[in-house]
């Protein structure tokens, strides 16, 4: 998945769980035009509360952004060299997230979402200096909790997820096209992790 493509999550909405497919990159309700979501992808758990862009999708639209893996790029000199990351058992999981609905112009809702971001786990340290918030299985209720869970008892979850439960590893140049989506984007080209 690419940022702009449609990426699945689950919403709670009118007392329930829910599935949608959802744009990747979040346009705020109020925002005139959907480029913005084109540079919100990611929003720090830091900032939430602050950015006019996520403070209300945090207090009221939290959503699980599902995975079985991450990639992320290591750079090296000049070279940016990618890495697969996922749950040590393979397990899917989930992404703590954020969605919105957008009016456009032609009356089309958009739905769309960003995965929230965290401190690097000792893991992810030598790859990138932030990685996505990896939900524990027990707590992705809770964080759905909508108007039940006020943001404020939330923000306690947004750490980074155990190292011991991930595995890194390298792989091919053929993820850096979204235009490449086979088998060949998740085979490890080299085990450093």
């Amino acid at each position: 998945m690419a940022p702009s493509q449609q990426v699945p999550v689950v919403i709670h909405q009118n007392g329930g769980n829910r599935l949608l497919m959802v744009r990747w990159g979040l346009i705020p309700y109020w925002a005139k035009d959907e480029s913005i979501g084109n540079k919100l992808i990611n929003a720090r758990a830091e900032t939430l509360e602050e950015k006019p862009s996520f403070r209300r999708s945090f207090e009221q639209r939290r959503c699980l952004v599902l995975a079985d893996g991450f990639y992320e790029w290591k750079k090296e000199g000049r070279v940016k060299k990618p890495y697969r990351i996922t749950l040590l058992d393979g397990r899917p999981f989930a992404f703590a997230g954020l969605w919105d609905s957008w009016l456009s112009p032609t009356g089309q809702t958009i739905n769309s979402c960003a995965i929230i971001t965290t401190t690097p786990n000792k893991l992810m340290e030598p790859i990138h200096n932030r990685m996505p918030v990896i939900l524990p299985q027990d707590m992705e209720s809770v964080w759905l909790g909508g108007d039940v869970t006020s943001s404020r008892e939330v923000k306690g979850l947004l750490t980074p997820f155990p190292e011991e439960r991930m595995v890194a590893y390298e792989v091919s140049q053929l993820v850096n096209s979204p235009r490449n989506d086979g088998p060949e984007c998740v085979v490890p080209v080299n085990s450093l992790f």
